[in-house]
């Protein structure tokens, strides 16, 4: 079995990730995962989809990411990783999909608003 090549998206973050048969290493933009998030949560996050697809051990995984922040990259990377564990066996696909991990979450943050502080916050108001 060849590398198997897909992309995730969340927020402002794309995490392109590369899967192939091995030990179960994931490489996150040249560092190891734990080096590159500190958090236990965003670890977690990260090998969510390995878990459930109950190949955790199986599955060498490199990623490059870009853009937004910690909880953006990893749910990218968990997208990214979904989908090529679909790729590999279509099998994976419905415990995936029960989780809503194969969905892209196309919330995005909302401009600024002329005339306002943030999006919808305004000035506050003085009367005199």
């Amino acid at each position: 079995m060849e590398i198997i090549n897909t992309i995730g998206r969340r927020k402002t973050s794309i995490a392109r990730v590369y899967v192939k048969p091995g030990k179960g290493t994931i490489v996150v933009n040249d560092r190891e995962l734990a080096s590159y998030f500190t958090s236990e949560i965003h670890q977690t996050t990260v090998k969510q989809a390995l878990t459930l697809a109950k190949v955790e051990g199986s599955y060498d995984v490199t990623v490059n990411v870009e853009g937004g922040g910690n909880k953006g990259q990893a749910e990218a990377i968990r997208l990214g990783i979904a989908r090529a564990l679909v790729t590999i066996n279509a099998e994976n696909r419905a415990p995936l999909k029960k989780e809503g991990l194969l969905t892209r979450d196309s919330r995005m943050v909302e401009r600024k608003k002329p005339g306002r502080r943030k999006a919808r916050r305004r000035f506050q108001f003085s009367k005199r």
